[in-house]
């Protein structure tokens, strides 16, 4: 398999001393492949919460830090801890349609979120074959709470960070197969690169200027207080159902 596929960038800083610590501590490098790409995958998919950062194109020791991720940052991450383990693995960019985040991003800043937003997942070489990772994005408890409140809907689903055929129970969990929780959004495909460096450069980040600006500093964290709401409420249905 070709070194650009294991090699480290700017965003995909496996090198970093944090990154390197939580793969040392938890002796990732002894297991075989398939297990380390179960246990990175399972890491960034529900140790590091549904969230949104302050930029897409931000490296994985930042997102590692901030404890939380959206596609793109746990896509970061994700891409930094399989190269890390000496898992090759690449970036595939895309955009996916506003209306999937709707819910997640609270209605009265949803008109800040551009019509087609910036999108990706990571594919992951196992056995001679390139698997697609997407399903990584939601942790379950934030996914559980969804399917909680919207207990009705067992098939299609769009809305709240979700677009998928299969909502009661989508393919998020790491098998050695393809996982998606967003596909069904998808609207551009803009191919396959090497890193996410390399796509960032090219197609830049969803905002710029002044909404870039009110994004970071205020909008995001209504955002994540948001999602952080959503995802408490299964914590307390559990609580009020104990004795």
């Amino acid at each position: 398999m070709c070194d650009k596929y294991l090699t480290k960038t700017s965003i995909v800083n496996f090198e970093h001393k944090n990154i390197q610590s939580l793969i040392n501590q938890r002796r990732w490098k002894s297991l075989d492949d398939f297990n380390k790409i179960g246990v990175a995958y399972q890491f960034v998919k529900d140790e590091m919460l549904f969230g949104y950062n302050k930029s897409d194109d931000i490296s994985a020791s930042e997102v590692l830090s901030d404890g939380y991720g959206q596609c793109n940052t746990k896509g970061n991450l994700l891409m930094a801890l399989l190269r890390g383990l000496g898992i090759p693995c690449r970036f595939h960019g895309f955009t996916i349609n506003q209306q999937l985040q709707k819910g997640a991003i609270p209605t009265y800043v949803f008109w800040l979120a551009p019509k087609y937003i910036i999108h990706s997942w990571v594919e992951v070489y196992l056995d001679g074959r390139w698997i697609n990772l997407e399903g990584f994005i939601l942790d379950a408890q934030y996914l559980t709470s969804l399917q909680q409140r919207f207990s009705q809907e067992k098939d299609v689903f769009c809305g709240y960070g979700v677009a998928t055929k299969c909502f009661s129970s989508p393919d998020t969990d790491w098998r050695g197969e393809d996982t998606y929780i967003q596909k069904e959004g998808i609207h551009d495909d803009f191919g396959l690169y090497d890193s996410p460096d390399e796509f960032y450069r090219e197609q830049g980040t969803n905002l710029s200027g002044v909404k870039r600006w009110m994004y970071q500093r205020v909008i995001r964290h209504l955002i994540n207080f948001n999602v952080a709401n959503i995802r408490k409420k299964t914590v307390l249905e559990v609580q009020n159902a104990q004795p």
